[in-house]
């Protein structure tokens, strides 16, 4: 049986800019010095600064180090601008705003943070069905905490302590914790400064090793889903005008392909702008859009419970009183699997044969089996089978990947996701949809 990870409604719903000092001889660190002297970029160092990723580093890489010429005076000086200039190139071109996300057996999506003045290195699940950022706290003796990283204050020249507690509680899991401010790193071109967060005091069991290999959350909903009344850090980038676009762009690739993912801050995958549908959300808390109707192949039945009689109810209303009275679905990349409500999905394993309370389907079936299409914002997405049963080869079971929670909000989590490329415009409250092409 498939396990499951939950968001905001049931549980929980990249790369963190660190530094390596990179020794130099005495000579090579002088001409260092001197090239990035006369660019402009620094007064005296020993040690120059790179940005890498937040993984281990193995074996070494290569930095351009250069030696003296027996050119003229007014040549070197030449020179060593140029030198300057290029060593000023490539220290921009290292700059991502791309975060790479960990595929833990499409349950959950990890990525890297950094959080502090030096930074200190944390596992996130960047989560769009919330809004707070949490790690960890030194003081924490939960043994969730225990097992993870812990961020301690001490280190960070840059911390402010805001005097204020704070407790989340998940669906099937609880942090309390104090709020703080420091400075936190997305990538090493996304960098929030004086950004709240919680840093953690208790934890329950939700959050133990080894089902969490995360240390915290980032969430990446709206400041009115944020507990505490803290701003949430999308909210930052844009007040801050951080992002080149105001955006960001979602890839979840399933274990099966190419099994990892990533985000991108400030821009998205242009080869998708001719293909993808642009959603209205709906409301100030999180990534939530309006939704109308679930069709099974080419039926006309609509799998939505009680969506007819709210579309014919709404058909004569204005835009904004119909989405107000629609069924309503959030975009989630931390949700290990659809949730909705118990009638629609009751309906649906039904018509596909599948056991409705175990949620079980032969898999000699999947071959007959057709899409299911889900109606959001008016405009239908598709999944195929293949997309919404899980397979586990192994022990030859096979099983939707739905399961019922609410009967009025729908959660559209991993599966879905997985299957559709989406962009969350944060300025003008949009969700873009197009179908993923792996």
């Amino acid at each position: 049986m498939k396990l499951v990870t939950v968001a905001l409604l049931a549980l929980m719903r990249t790369v963190v800019c660190a530094t390596i000092n990179v020794p130099v001889d005495d000579a090579s660190a002088d001409i260092l010095q001197d090239e990035m002297i006369e660019g402009g970029h620094i007064g005296k160092a020993s040690t120059m600064h790179l940005p890498i990723t937040p993984d281990d580093v193995q074996g070494s890489f290569k930095v351009p180090l250069y030696l003296k010429n027996g050119l003229d005076p007014e040549s070197r000086r030449k020179d060593r601008l140029k030198r300057a200039r290029t060593m000023k190139s490539l220290a921009e071109s290292t700059l991502s705003n791309i975060a790479p996300l960990t595929n833990v057996r499409d349950y959950y999506y990890y990525g890297y943070i950094g959080i502090g003045s030096p930074p200190q290195k944390f596992s996130v699940i960047f989560d769009t069905g919330s809004s707070n950022i949490w790690v960890p706290g030194e003081a924490c003796r939960s043994t969730a905490c225990v097992a993870h990283r812990r961020f301690d204050k001490d280190r960070s020249s840059s911390f402010l302590a805001k005097s204020q507690k704070i407790e989340i509680q998940y669906g099937t899991g609880f942090i309390a914790g104090d709020v703080g401010l420091d400075t936190v790193q997305v990538s090493s071109a996304v960098v929030l400064r004086n950004q709240s967060f919680a840093l953690t005091s208790m934890e329950d069991k939700t959050f133990d090793l080894p089902r969490s290999q995360f240390d915290g959350l980032f969430g990446l909903g709206f400041t009115g889903g944020a507990e505490g009344g803290v701003e949430a850090p999308v909210d930052t980038m844009l007040r801050e005008n951080i992002l080149q676009e105001p955006l960001f762009g979602v890839k979840l690739y399933s274990s099966n392909n190419k099994g990892n993912g990533e985000i991108t801050f400030g821009s998205y995958d242009k080869n998708y702008s001719d293909k993808m549908s642009w959603l209205d959300v709906y409301g100030d808390y999180f990534w939530a859009t309006t939704m109308e109707g679930i069709f099974y192949g080419d039926e006309t039945v609509n799998y939505l419970y009680g969506a007819e009689k709210i579309n014919n109810l709404t058909a004569s209303m204005s835009s904004q009183e119909k989405a107000r009275a629609s069924r309503k679905a959030l975009l989630d990349t931390g949700s290990s699997l659809i949730y909705g409500d118990p009638f629609s999905l009751a309906a649906m394993s039904i018509r596909i044969g599948a056991d409705p309370t175990s949620g079980e389907v032969p898999c000699s079936a999947l071959a007959t089996l057709k899409p299911f299409h889900f109606v959001l914002g008016g405009k239908p997405f598709t999944m195929n089978p293949s997309e919404y049963i899980y397979h586990d080869e192994i022990n030859n079971v096979c099983e939707v990947q739905w399961m019922p929670v609410s009967e009025y909000l729908w959660v559209m989590g991993i599966p879905f996701l997985q299957t559709h490329y989406s962009v969350y415009n944060i300025k003008d409250r949009k969700i873009g949809l197009a179908r993923a092409t792996n």
